[in-house]
């Protein structure tokens, strides 16, 4: 069953209330948090995503997908893990220990540490890190994150290349009998839905094409059939 995250990066100002609501009544899945530090990628969304997760804890009882990328990541993990999300995403890029069984060590600290505060917990990968550098890490996590446009604003038009990590993906995890959700972030809408469901996502992450529709109903069935 595909599901549908809806990314409030583009909600309009003073129409919070009114867009959060209307997402529900929609059947939105998750709220998808994009958490930005300025750092990491260039953009500062962090105090913005703290205001809006305790909005929509106060109105909403759907779940809450929170999206790190950031470069410290612990402390961003403990910032969202208050507003008791279903899932901390963070990226692999920004663990950068260059000794790599420190490196792996720090990650498989994080995946335990967000587990142990009753949070499921992906990992996310940009469209330029090769997908075999997340296969060590399948099976003690619960969502991969596959990029399909660079990290840092919404809008952008969904890189075609990363499909086919998409379908790598998805082939190893069927050949290892992993159970895990993909999840693709960037340029999704009603032209690009189609190839990443076919290539193997599961859950689809979009804002734009959501929030600028007259109908958000509209958009989250045709991306989930």
């Amino acid at each position: 069953m595909v599901e549908v995250s809806t990314s409030i990066l583009s909600m309009k100002e003073k129409e919070e209330s009114k867009t959060i609501m209307g997402l529900e009544i929609a059947k939105t899945d998750y709220f998808h948090i994009d958490v930005m530090d300025g750092k990491f990628v260039s953009k500062n969304t962090y105090e913005k995503m703290i205001e809006y997760s305790s909005y929509i804890k106060r109105i909403s009882n759907l779940p809450l997908d929170v999206h790190l990328m950031v470069e410290d990541v612990r402390g961003a993990i403990d910032d969202f893990l208050s507003f008791e999300p279903n899932i901390i995403t963070f990226h692999l890029e920004a663990i950068k220990n260059s000794d790599k069984e420190k490196k792996k060590e720090e990650i498989l600290n994080i995946i335990k540490y967000i587990k142990e505060n009753n949070c499921k917990v992906g990992i996310a990968i940009k469209p330029d890190t090769k997908i075999e550098e997340v296969y060590e890490f399948l099976p003690y996590i619960h969502m991969c994150l596959i990029m399909t446009v660079e990290p840092g604003k919404g809008g952008q038009e969904l890189i075609e290349t990363t499909i086919d990590k998409i379908k790598i993906l998805k082939n190893y995890i069927d050949e290892n009998n992993i159970e895990i959700d993909i999840e693709v972030d960037g340029g999704i809408n009603l032209a690009t839905a189609d190839k990443v469901k076919e290539a193997g996502a599961n859950i689809l992450v979009s804002g734009t094409a959501i929030l600028m529709a007259n109908d958000y109903k509209v958009i989250i069935d045709e991306l989930k059939k």
